[in-house]
């Protein structure tokens, strides 16, 4: 519980905008392991309860005499997740951001992961390597 609170709950509440500075590659990545968790149980708090919203989506279907036809279906969204996936969006921003200030990068870096595939890996590349070691342009070197 401690680690929730240290690496959670105090990135949500006390560094929710912070953009400046640095995140250590443990605060990163337990951030990261208690957002699956946060949204994994979400996700069943909000079937169980039946908090969703039928969106209706248009698609294309091939008749029996093979005529293409438009069918509208509903598709349930989880009002919840969709609550939890907004509130956590800034955080989860900021702290990539602080992570790559972290190995000496720009925060500009995380427009990488707008490359199909190859962003996603460069990212991955950048969240795994270790810190400076040194004090840098976006701040002392701390160790946790």
């Amino acid at each position: 519980m401690n680690y929730f609170n240290r690496y959670f709950v105090d990135v949500v509440k006390n560094k929710y905008f912070q953009f400046s500075g640095r995140a250590s590659r443990s605060e990163f990545w337990y951030f990261v392991l208690f957002s699956i968790i946060v949204a994994i149980v979400v996700a069943i708090v909000g079937t169980a309860l039946g908090i969703q919203y039928m969106m209706p989506m248009d698609t294309v279907s091939v008749s029996p005499t093979g005529e293409l036809i438009n069918v509208t279906q509903e598709m349930p969204v989880n009002i919840l997740q969709i609550i939890v996936s907004l509130a956590l969006f800034f955080p989860s921003l900021a702290i990539a951001i602080r992570r790559l200030h972290d190995i000496g990068r720009t925060g500009w870096w995380y427009l990488v992961g707008l490359i199909p595939l190859v962003g996603a890996l460069v990212l991955i590349a950048f969240f795994v390597m270790p810190s400076q070691k040194e004090d840098n342009q976006y701040g002392a070197f701390s160790i946790e």
